[in-house]
């Protein structure tokens, strides 16, 4: 443990992991992290990003979090704002900021490789059809059952996966695994197609 332990005497990532626990056990409504993982290496920063959602997950806290990591913002909030100048230029969803960015700031911010950023930082459950009263219309018992937070690009990596059996789609579970959704190919087709024509600034008709 580290209770026992003089702040000199932790590594970078166990002080941060020690100054998460601190803000979170005085119950705040809300908490400010303000660059939490910036001086951190890589390896650590992504150990801290992860531990950080699953914390979130089970104290469902309102956290605002400072980054000027786009990449982290996307992958660790539920809306991004982002400023310029003291002043706000979007506010949005993840998802809303990679496929309609406001101006050329916006874009610019968040790089050259827009389309990837939206496929890694778009949920299957953002995409994926509703269940009604708990059943799923049109999917097939055998299809697979993936997590609906997982990013679409984890999804097509698992449909890509040789001799995968997955008939018209797949669908999207619940914390608990419980299915709560669908999503056939070809959504997942019309998202890829939809993610690259914004990317490139081009319309492609895709024929029925």
């Amino acid at each position: 443990g580290l209770a026992d332990r003089y702040p000199r005497q932790l590594s970078g990532g166990q002080q941060q992991r020690v100054g998460v626990a601190r803000a979170l056990a005085a119950d705040p409504p809300i908490v400010l992290m303000d660059e939490p993982f910036g001086a951190l290496d890589p390896v650590t920063r992504k150990q801290l990003q992860r531990e950080l959602r699953r914390i979130q997950a089970e104290v469902r806290k309102t956290i605002v979090f400072v980054t000027h990591d786009i990449g982290e913002a996307f992958l660790l909030g539920d809306r991004v704002v982002l400023m310029r100048d003291g002043r706000v230029v979007q506010n949005g969803a993840p998802a809303e900021l990679l496929r309609n960015p406001a101006d050329p700031f916006v874009s610019s911010f968040i790089g050259e490789d827009r389309a990837l950023h939206s496929l890694q930082y778009t949920t299957l459950a953002e995409i994926a059809g509703p269940a009604v009263d708990g059943r799923l219309f049109g999917v097939d018992g055998a299809s697979p059952i993936l997590p609906g937070h997982l990013s679409v690009l984890e999804g097509l990596r698992f449909l890509g996966t040789p001799g995968r059996a997955i008939g018209d789609g797949i669908r999207i579970g619940d914390e608990q695994g419980r299915p709560v959704g669908f999503l056939s190919l070809n959504d997942l087709v019309a998202t890829l197609g939809m993610t690259l024509a914004a990317d490139d600034g081009e319309a492609h008709a895709v024929p029925d």
